[in-house]
C-alpha cells in the first residue's frame, strides 16, 4: 500500500499554450490550466513565434499561481516538476523549461523532461488506464504519426508523415478557402454540411507502409480551386471540404487498422490537437467497434496542448527515475524514444 500519493506539476509551453497543470498518482487531474493565444495569432493566419514566446512571458507566473490554488496544494507536497523539453518553437520552450528549472531550484525539486508527442500519447491514461501493448495515433498540426508501445515510456514509430502533417494540410486548405486560422476546426464543420462529390488522391505510397502523405491532397485541391476560378466555375466549399476531409480520414483510418492488426496490439489510442476531429472520431468508432481492440479517445480538453498530458507522461518517468539537471535546454526538433 502507497504512503503517499504522487503530486506531479507539469509545464507545457511548446506552442502558442501556457499550460501547467497538477495531477495525482498518474491519473487524477487537480488542476489543468490553460491560456491560449488563438485570437493574438489568427490575424496572422498562423503562429508568430516571436509573439508566442512573449505571451509565455506574460502569463507564464499567472497560470502557475491559478494552478496551486485550484488544487490546493505547497510546493512541499509536489514529487516532481515535468516540463515540455521538445518539439516545438525555441523561444516558447525556454519560457517554460526556464520556469520549471527556476522552480525545481528555488523549491529543491527533481526536475523530469518530457516529449512533446508523449504527452499527447500519455492525455489518454487520464481517461483510461493504458493496455500494452498499444499504437498510437498521432495527429497535430506538426505530427501524424504511428506509435508502437510494447511497455511504458517505450515508443516506436513505425510510421510518420513524409511532408505535411495532417493539421497542416488542414490549415493551409482552409487558407485557401478563406477560413480563419485554425483551420481544422472550420474545415471540420464545413465538411459535415456538404458531400464528398469531388475526386481527390489518396496517398497510400509504397506497399505495407506505414508512412503518411497530405502535400499532393493539399496540392490537388489547390489546383481544383485555381482551374475553377480560370474557368469561371463555382465550387461548393462544404462539398470540397467533405472531399479533402474525405481522402484524410480514409488514408489515416485504415493505415491504422493495417498497423494495428499487424503488431496485435490490445488498444489503439488516438492523440493530438487533431483528434477533436468530429469526422475522425466517428471513423475510428465505426471501424474499430468491429474488432476486438479496445480504441481510446481523449476527450476534446485533452486534445488540444495542455500540461495535464505531459504530467501524466511525467508521472511515468518519474518513477522510471528520469531527471534532469539544471543545464535543461529547450530542443525544437526532439525526436520521440
Amino acid at each position: 500500500m502507497k504512503d503517499k500519493d504522487q503530486i506531479i506539476l507539469a509545464i507545457e509551453s511548446s506552442c502558442d499554450e501556457t499550460a501547467v497543470a497538477i495531477i495525482k498518482n498518474g491519473r487524477e487531474i487537480l488542476a489543468n490550466v490553460v491560456a491560449s493565444q488563438i485570437e493574438s495569432h489568427k490575424r496572422f493566419g498562423g503562429v508568430v513565434p516571436e509573439i508566442a514566446s512573449r505571451h509565455h512571458v506574460e502569463q507564464i507566473t499567472i497560470v502557475l499561481e491559478e494552478a496551486m490554488n485550484q488544487a490546493a496544494i505547497t510546493y512541499e507536497e509536489i514529487d516532481a516538476i515535468a516540463v515540455t523539453e521538445g518539439p516545438g518553437l525555441v523561444g516558447a520552450l525556454l519560457i517554460g523549461v526556464n520556469a520549471a528549472k527556476a522552480l525545481a531550484f528555488v523549491h529543491n525539486i527533481p526536475l523530469v523532461p518530457i516529449h512533446h508527442i508523449a504527452g499527447h500519447i500519455y492525455a489518454n491514461r487520464l481517461v483510461k488506464e493504458m493496455t500494452f501493448p498499444l499504437l498510437a495515433l498521432v495527429v497535430s498540426g506538426g505530427h501524424t504519426e504511428l506509435v508502437y508501445m510494447k511497455e511504458h515510456g517505450s515508443y516506436e514509430v513505425i510510421g510518420e508523415t513524409r511532408d505535411d502533417a495532417a493539421g497542416e494540410a488542414y490549415d493551409k486548405v482552409a487558407r485557401q478557402l478563406n477560413l480563419p486560422y485554425p483551420g481544422g476546426p472550420h474545415i471540420d464543420r464545413l465538411a459535415h454540411e456538404g458531400n464528398p462529390t469531388i475526386d481527390l488522391p489518396r496517398a497510400w505510397l509504397e506497399k505495407d507502409s506505414f508512412d503518411f502523405s497530405f502535400s499532393g491532397l493539399k496540392s490537388a485541391v489547390i489546383n481544383i480551386l485555381h482551374n475553377a476560378s480560370q474557368r469561371g466555375e463555382e465550387i461548393r466549399p462544404e462539398d470540397l471540404a467533405a472531399s479533402f476531409q474525405a481522402s484524410v480520414i480514409e488514408v489515416v483510418v485504415t493505415k491504422t487498422k493495417h498497423a494495428a492488426e499487424k503488431y496485435n496490439v490490445k488498444q489503439v489510442l488516438l492523440a493530438g490537437g487533431v483528434a477533436a476531429n468530429k469526422g475522425l472520431r466517428a471513423a475510428l468508432e465505426k471501424e474499430f467497434e468491429k474488432t476486438d481492440i479496445d480504441l481510446v479517445i481523449p476527450p476534446l480538453h485533452l486534445c488540444t496542448d495542455n500540461a495535464a498530458m505531459i504530467a501524466a507522461a511525467g508521472s511515468i518517468e518519474f518513477e522510471k527515475g528520469k531527471r534532469a539537471g539544471l543545464d535543461l535546454n529547450g530542443i525544437p526538433g526532439l525526436e520521440l524514444q
